[in-house]
């Protein structure tokens, strides 16, 4: 199989079906159930991976609502469903990505073959099936995260690399506060990027010179590294994966995001539509 890349087709997977494991990442800020969700429909063969207990240890006020897993827990899980070493994986959620993002990048940043379906469940043309699948316990070795692709929240505040809010722009300049947030807004200087601009009115993505174009507006310019956060690190990779799709290196994960950030009373919180 060549090198995957970031963002797959569904013509793609339907060629390939028979050399990857499908992934279904629903999740829902709203709180329902992404795993009742899979139940009553999902991609012909695909395991259910769960945002809050696969892709994230438990919350806390430092790393916020969803840190990253502890690497050995993070391959445990994922051979129990089947994801071992050598197993390519597409990952899709029930629209653009933003939580099937998480698994695609964490596996990309360990050296593992994975993609974003394009355009998600909404997007795909074929056939879907109900219940549960359960495919064979599979090895997959633990990796550290690399370092080079995480950011403190100290360096995040250095002002050394433009930094991305991945949330949608309300949360961003403070207007929509959510129940668990404990302050609204957003780390003074960082440029508004919702995840939803990298894809087009159907739910795709962007092409390559599209997104570069929107990133490039942004200040992305190659001479200084990106930072990207979110609510709590999970469609912050959103915007990771389309800046690795557009060709652009040097990115890297605020993981405690706004949940670690707003938390912590001694750190400045701007608001509107402006870096503050």
């Amino acid at each position: 199989m060549p090198e995957l890349p970031p963002v797959v087709g569904a013509g793609w997977v339907s060629a390939h079906r028979d050399t990857v494991v499908l992934a279904d990442v629903r999740w829902f800020l709203d709180g329902r159930s992404g795993y009742d969700t899979y139940l009553t429909g999902h991609l012909p063969g695909a395991v259910w991976v769960d945002v809050d207990t696969v892709l994230s240890a438990p919350p806390d006020e430092t790393g916020g609502r969803h840190p990253l897993p502890d690497p050995a827990d993070f391959a445990r899980a994922l051979g129990a469903l089947g994801i071992g070493d050598g197993t390519a994986v597409v990952a899709y959620d029930a629209d653009g990505g933003p939580y099937a993002a998480r698994l695609v990048w964490l596996l990309r940043r360990t050296g593992r073959p994975a993609a974003l379906l394009d355009g998600g469940l909404a997007g795909w043309p074929g056939e879907t099936e109900t219940g549960a699948v359960v495919l064979p316990e599979a090895r997959l070795t633990p990796v550290k995260w690399p370092q080079e692709a995480l950011r403190s929240a100290d360096q995040v505040a250095s002002g050394d690399a433009i930094v991305l809010d991945a949330r949608a722009a309300d949360r961003y300049s403070g207007a929509t506060v959510l129940p668990t947030d404990t302050r609204s807004g957003h780390i003074p200087g960082a440029r508004s990027a919702p995840w939803s601009g990298n894809l087009k009115p159907d739910g795709t993505f962007l092409s390559p010179a599209q997104l570069r174009q929107r990133y490039r507006a942004l200040g992305v310019d190659g001479d200084r590294d990106v930072v990207v956060y979110c609510g709590s690190g999970v469609t912050a990779c959103h915007d990771l994966l389309a800046l690795e799709h557009a060709g652009v290196t040097g990115t890297a994960l605020y993981p405690g995001s706004w949940s670690a950030w707003s938390t912590d009373l001694s750190r400045p919180v701007a608001t509107g539509g402006e870096p503050g």
